[in-house]
């Protein structure tokens, strides 16, 4: 806002960096020092997150996807290996498109590759892009066709496919409506999606002892799962809310696989809630007869990371306020869901399954430990 500086996403630095073009290549872009009196510039900064070979760079190249299409506002650091026409390592992942001679779908994938680096960036501070032999997940986003048959949003064999009229906001809001649901978004498909693919990779292979912990909290996903389905449309809309006090949401009755993606969904939207509210410093006064109670925020990517019910106690008045502000403005509630102890059981396991990786990811990226002599201390 003060410097009109363009900004990039660097994966390396998992940070936005202010650039300016650089004097003797129009493609290739450089950190723009700020203007005096906005700032001091920590000469260490511009190396952080960054190996030895590429450091001596340091010039960054758009993602082709926001060099032709303004789609994307992420930047690769230039290396002599870096293509002129690179993709970001989060375009990289969308392998189908629909047709993009239609001005329409270009509308519509903008928005949808904007929901999916949001998931990319959690997924990124989680470890969960750093699974021993897994690339991760791909996307495919189509639209449908003329005498075909529908597209179905889902997940299959690490695919996740979306469709994307559910990037209209009138599509997703009819859609919404007809299966009486109280909330909808690019962000929430991806994250449930992404949910399933985390299922195959981190509970369901054969021998994974956490399957059976799985069983015993969310059921057991042998059951017939179309079967399943068709069994939870037929009954929806529910006659009661009695699936408020088992489930976070009335669609993960429906299998246990549906049941787990919708705890993994919701386990991230409370992950992105908690970092928002700490990188603004939040603090938070709940007026009570009882006296006031006050809440500090907790980063939810420290390491060790943080227990599960010290994000909570975050969690709850932060929703709460969330909640009460977008009442304010005529709105329906941003967060339109009440966790019961069960749900929360759930969410414990998915806690304790996403620490486990990141324990594990942050001990595989440590840096080699030297060993040297060193005098032995008197005291």
């Amino acid at each position: 806002m003060h410097c009109g500086s363009t900004l990039a996403f660097v994966r390396e630095h998992m940070d936005v960096v202010a650039l300016q073009p650089v004097a003797d290549d129009d493609t290739l872009w450089e950190r723009r020092l700020p203007r005096p009196g906005l700032g001091e510039t920590n000469e260490n900064t511009s190396n952080s997150g960054v190996s030895e070979e590429e450091a001596p760079y340091l010039r960054y190249r758009m993602c082709a996807n926001r060099t032709q299409y303004h789609i994307c506002n992420f930047a690769l650091i230039e290396t002599p290996q870096t293509p002129l026409n690179a993709l970001c390592s989060a375009c990289q992942k969308t392998r189908v498109l629909p047709d993009l001679s239609d001005p329409l779908n270009i509308r519509r994938w903008g928005h949808i590759e904007t929901a999916k680096r949001r998931l990319y960036y959690i997924d990124v501070r989680l470890g969960l892009d750093d699974l021993p032999d897994e690339r991760g997940p791909v996307f495919e986003f189509l639209a449908n066709l003329p005498g075909s048959l529908p597209v179905l949003t889902g997940h299959a064999a690490g695919v996740i496919t979306l469709n994307v009229a559910e990037a209209d906001d009138d599509e997703r809001a009819r859609r919404r409506l007809a299966f009486h649901e109280p909330y909808r978004t690019l962000l929430g498909h991806l994250r449930h999606e992404i949910g399933h693919y985390y299922w195959d990779v981190l509970i369901g292979r054969a021998g994974n002892q956490r399957l059976e912990e799985f069983r015993h909290i969310f059921g057991d996903e042998r059951q017939d799962y179309g079967q399943s389905l068709e069994d939870y449309y037929a009954r929806t809309p529910m006659p009661d809310h009695a699936w408020q006090n088992t489930h976070v949401s009335a669609y993960a009755t429906a299998h246990p696989w549906e049941d787990w993606a919708e705890t993994w969904a919701h386990y991230l939207h409370l992950m992105d809630l908690l970092e928002t509210a700490k990188s603004f410093d939040t603090e938070i006064n709940v007026p009570s007869p009882l006296g006031d109670r006050h809440f500090t925020m907790i980063d939810p990517f420290i390491m060790p990371p943080p227990p599960f019910e010290s994000m909570l106690s975050a969690l709850v008045p932060t929703t709460l306020l969330l909640n009460s502000l977008t009442r304010s403005l005529g709105q329906n509630d941003a967060y339109p869901f009440a966790l019961s102890a069960q749900a929360l059981q759930k969410m414990r396991f998915v806690h304790k399954v996403v620490c486990e990786q990141r324990i594990a990811a942050a001990s595989r990226n440590a840096p080699p430990q030297t060993t040297q002599n060193l005098p032995v201390s008197d005291t």
